[in-house]
């Protein structure tokens, strides 16, 4: 483990966690990653068409085993990272390329051999962002006590992960049964339904040209409404909260812990863990310092349903007359040229999580729509500026 990082170094020190959702529009919460970083930045091709066929299971899973495999091969959770569906964009040193180029490599093998799709991956420096006059800026928002999420500005991550699909810098993807290290990584929660009307995924981005202020209020605004709503709409609150025995995704994970001929014994652990889950959380009992209630609490705490990457993205449950005035606002700011946007409306959400160890109480997970969620929401934002 590279023992180089920590929040004691200069570079973590400056940022400041902020609480409040609405602290994401606060310049002043946001410090420029120092110039010897690197952006890893990852998405699925075709996307769009997995998740038709009905394969967004997979497309989280694929979007979050590059999370799980840089943080797993660098040797830090704390690096600054967002989920976006159908991929990741992860921040490190440069002294972490060579790790990073080889977990990317590998993943890109894994989620071909195993999930039948196609990972796209590239490794872009900071210095060649600001080269061209961007920046990538990065603030820490508490979701809890236990756990803080990276926010993204600036514009960098934005092009960089255009710069990846236009092809520029990629990695290679490894041979075919080359493995990353994905421990950590699983899927053992069903769908959360909606509860007061529908799971919603909303994206908005500045406009070009447009007011950075307006735009900064248009976000202050849909945080606002979303506020109202009961848990501020957070979509996997404890009792939402539920899986089946055995696990929906139990395939999945076990595909993630062991090549395929040797998937029998980690299937049994996970069947174990959750029949003991389920027992502890039933009686109340402790097993040493975990507490199955307190755990389940925690993963509705340590949520990341809410988040800012050069623009604002959110899955939350809301009702119908919430969703209508969140809608109206993005259409007003998008036609005074505020922003462009993107919603995608479906019954239920998705939860994928790295747990590296239950014990531990920094478990991240997840949440995204479960009908195409993040990914279909760009497309729809994609489609109007096509159109």
């Amino acid at each position: 483990m590279d023992s180089s990082l920590s929040f004691n170094d200069p570079f973590f020190a400056s940022i400041p966690a902020f609480s409040k959702f609405e602290g994401v529009v606060d310049a002043e919460n946001y410090r420029p990653l120092p110039d010897d970083w690197a952006l890893a930045t990852t998405d699925i091709v075709g996307s769009t068409k997995a998740i038709q066929a009905g394969r967004y299971k997979s497309v989280n899973m694929a979007g979050a085993s590059a999370i799980s495999a840089l943080l797993n091969a660098i040797g830090r959770h704390d690096l600054p990272f967002v989920f976006g569906g159908d991929g990741a964009v992860v921040a490190f040193p440069d002294h972490a390329i060579a790790a990073a180029k080889t977990a990317l490599a590998a993943t890109q093998a894994w989620v071909a051999d195993e999930l039948d799709l196609t990972l796209r991956a590239a490794l872009v420096p900071m210095k060649e962002i600001r080269q061209r006059g961007l920046d990538v800026r990065v603030a820490m928002f508490r979701a809890s006590e236990n756990v803080s999420y990276a926010m993204f500005l600036g514009g960098g991550t934005s092009w960089a992960e255009a710069e990846m699909k236009a092809g520029r810098f990629a990695v290679p993807a490894a041979p075919s049964g080359t493995r990353p290290d994905l421990t950590g990584l699983s899927c053992r929660w069903n769908p959360i339904e909606a509860r007061r009307g529908d799971i919603v995924s909303i994206i908005a981005v500045p406009a070009a040209g447009g007011s950075m202020p307006e735009f900064q209020r248009l976000v202050t605004d849909v945080v606002a409404i979303v506020g109202e709503e009961e848990d501020a709409g957070h979509p996997a609150t404890t009792d939402a909260l539920s899986f089946s025995f055995p696990p929906k995704g139990l395939e999945a994970e076990a595909r993630a812990m062991a090549p395929k001929g040797k998937r029998l014994w980690p299937k049994l652990v996970i069947l174990g863990q959750m029949a003991l889950i389920k027992v502890l959380y039933a009686t109340g009992w402790d097993l040493g310092r975990f507490n199955a209630r307190r755990y389940v609490q925690e993963v509705s705490e340590n949520s990341d349903f809410r988040k800012f990457d050069d623009g604002l993205k959110m899955t939350v449950d809301l009702d119908e007359t919430r969703f209508r005035r969140v809608e109206e606002r993005l259409k007003r700011a998008e036609q005074a040229g505020v922003c462009r946007y993107g919603l995608h409306r479906q019954n239920s959400a998705l939860m994928t999580c790295i747990v590296v160890t239950p014990m531990e109480h920094d478990h991240i997970h997840f949440v995204d729509g479960a009908a195409g969620g993040y990914a279909m929401a760009a497309a729809s934002l994609k489609a109007k500026a096509a159109a």
